[in-house]
């Protein structure tokens, strides 16, 4: 056989390996892509399915009885309930504060003073005290009764997004947007101490019942527990949220016998933490945009969230199961607050109005 035969039999085979390796690349192709196709699809489904059910569940615990009060000429961005339950204190963009009739549902008093608007309200324990805060860097201190500014508290260098007093009433924790929490002596008005922990934006605080720590949630993705006799973080509760850079934290709330505490965030979520163990419990779903506010009622087994979708959820605590669905604001949900006897929710929307809803319902 010459070498010119030879050579054309070793390319011929050489062209049938490149053909069989050819078709073997190309079923290989279309098995991956059919794969690839049949898990989208099989996604897309249970995505789909989920999303169905969720709404279902939705459709069927969505509640929209409620009293409105009208009054604010702008946002209301805060409220809190009296402790004798009798008063209800709403805070707005418009700058004002009112004090309204919880059972009457009518304007008590309108107190002005701030220069801009008002972000936070809330009561002493003995409800004799009001403080109010917000983006004019200042806290006051108003007598109920009266309704007169008692004094100005100044210090923060930019808005103060929340303010909550302790349960003996005689320390007041302001969060601010300059990235500090201080705390006041509510009989003084003296700064006892500035905490610099945070790297931005506080946005929360609240005490436990015991009043030896409070917690605080801030735009750096993170909730830190302080004790309060040293001022000394003791703790910070991350989460998952460092997988999601846009996930800050927008609000905390201690539960009642102060063993849970709750968060509420940017990635729709309420988040429940174990405040022994600083261990993460559980996560609830369900809200379309960020939490805004969450709430404990007295008992301790409903927690309320609200949110910038302009729904509140009520959840069972220990089953964490949605309780219902309240729908009823036009506009995002700013804030809430349960009446000392869990009987009444107050929320406040952007939509200007206050809406009483009647809690205890929906148990």
């Amino acid at each position: 056989m010459t070498k010119s035969a030879n050579t054309s039999d070793e390319d011929m085979l050489a062209a049938a390996k490149r053909r069989r390796r050819r078709r073997r690349l190309i079923r290989v192709s279309v098995t991956f892509v059919s794969m690839t196709l049949l898990l989208s699809l099989g996604m897309a489904w249970y995505i789909r399915k989920q999303r169905q059910e969720a709404e279902k569940l939705d459709q069927s615990v969505t509640r929209h009885e409620a009293r409105t009060l009208r009054g604010h000429e702008h946002i209301v961005s805060a409220i809190a309930v009296s402790p004798d339950g009798k008063t209800l204190a709403s805070g707005s963009v418009d700058t004002t504060i009112r004090l309204w009739d919880m059972g009457a549902g009518q304007t008590l008093a309108m107190l002005k003073g701030h220069g801009d608007a008002i972000w936070s309200v809330a009561f002493s324990p003995d409800g004799k005290t009001l403080a109010s805060a917000g983006r004019d860097k200042t806290v006051r201190l108003w007598d109920v009764a009266s309704h007169q500014n008692l004094t100005t508290l100044k210090g923060h260098e930019s808005d103060i997004a929340f303010v909550a007093i302790s349960p003996d009433g005689r320390t007041l924790a302001s969060a601010g947007y300059d990235a500090t929490i201080k705390l006041w002596d509510m009989a003084t008005g003296q700064n006892l101490v500035t905490l610099k922990g945070h790297n931005d934006i506080v946005n929360s605080v609240a005490f436990s019942p015991d009043g030896k720590t409070f917690a605080s949630a801030s735009v750096d993705k993170t909730v830190k527990l302080w004790d309060v006799a040293s001022g000394q973080n003791v703790a910070a509760l991350e989460g998952n949220w460092l997988l999601n850079l846009g996930n800050y934290v927008r609000s905390v709330a201690f539960s009642p016998d102060g063993k849970t505490l709750a968060s509420g965030d940017r990635n729709n979520t309420v988040r429940l933490w174990d405040v022994a163990s600083r261990q993460h419990l559980a996560t609830l779903k369900g809200h379309k945009r960020v939490v805004r506010a969450v709430a404990f009622s007295p008992d301790g087994n409903t927690l309320a969230s609200a949110s910038y979708d302009g729904t509140i959820r009520l959840w069972d605590v220990a089953s964490r199961q949605l309780l219902a669905l309240l729908k009823g604001h036009e506009d995002n949900v700013y804030a809430i607050a349960f009446s000392p006897d869990g009987k009444t929710l107050a929320s406040a929307s952007a939509d200007k109005t206050i809406k009483l809803w009647e809690a205890s319902r929906y148990k």
